[in-house]
């Protein structure tokens, strides 16, 4: 009997469902070392660089994302959990809530109005069709709940699944460094305007700055999903109305 060679031993290696999850853990892995080498440089924010891991990976053994997604699923499904998990550092700012509860839901209201009307009126503006301007308008929100209000407003929700992560590497990667620029030092400020723009991906990243801006991001996506599809499509519906002659 021959001794199996290395395409073989791929080929079996590639149907099995642990492969995926294999991939995806050692990918985040690297980046997360290559994110402390760096002394925690935003630059090399361990999603990105594990996300560039995966897609060079991939095109280069050929393997397709549904084979992939088939163990990735495994990391997909825990992100319910990890979701709601937040309550419990946001929980330990309770008392810290109840005092800026007016001040933060002015900010997520704003918050959401802006980052929808500034993406969809940038987009307008450079000759944009309307599906991608809609598409684009929940980029912002947490990818579930703005997948699902794309495809109502006529969006494509594979874009705009596109579109909420570029936006949460974005946001990721230059929030912390645009605090500084501006001189914002209140992590309960840093945190909401990390969850309001850049959803689980920048909230994650406020976690690592510290518990308390995490957990005030964390409450400023969540918030701001429940908003966002409450606010879009009545606001799709009402410029539609202004824009159309006897509409």
């Amino acid at each position: 009997m021959t001794d199996p060679g290395l395409t073989d031993i791929w080929v079996y290696l590639s149907a099995s469902p642990l492969l995926g999850l294999t991939m995806t853990l050692v990918a985040y892995g690297l980046g997360y070392r290559l994110y402390l080498r760096t002394g925690s440089n935003p630059l090399a924010n361990p999603v990105v660089t594990s996300v560039a891991l995966l897609i060079g990976l991939l095109l280069l053994t050929g393997t397709s994302y549904d084979d992939y997604f088939a163990g990735g699923q495994f990391v997909h499904f825990l992100l319910g959990p990890a979701t709601v998990a937040l309550a419990v550092p946001l929980y330990q700012q309770f008392s810290r809530l109840r005092q800026l509860w007016l001040p933060v839901a002015i900010s997520l209201t704003l918050g959401v109005v802006i980052a929808a009307g500034s993406s969809v009126g940038l987009a307008w503006l450079l000759g944009a069709s309307t599906e991608i301007q809609m598409s684009l308008a929940p980029k912002s929100a947490t990818a579930p709940v703005a997948m699902g209000i794309s495809e109502k407003i006529g969006g494509l929700p594979s874009l705009t699944a596109v579109l909420v992560v570029i936006t949460g590497i974005t946001g990721a990667v230059l929030g912390t460094k645009l605090f500084e620029w501006v001189r914002v030092r209140d992590d309960t400020a840093k945190g909401i305007a990390m969850g309001v723009a850049a959803h689980g991906i920048g909230t994650a990243r406020a976690f690592q700055v510290s518990a308390q801006m995490g957990a005030f991001s964390g409450l400023a996506m969540a918030l701001s999903a429940f908003a966002t599809a409450l606010l879009v499509p009545w606001l799709v519906d009402l410029v539609s109305v202004w824009l159309v002659p006897g509409g």
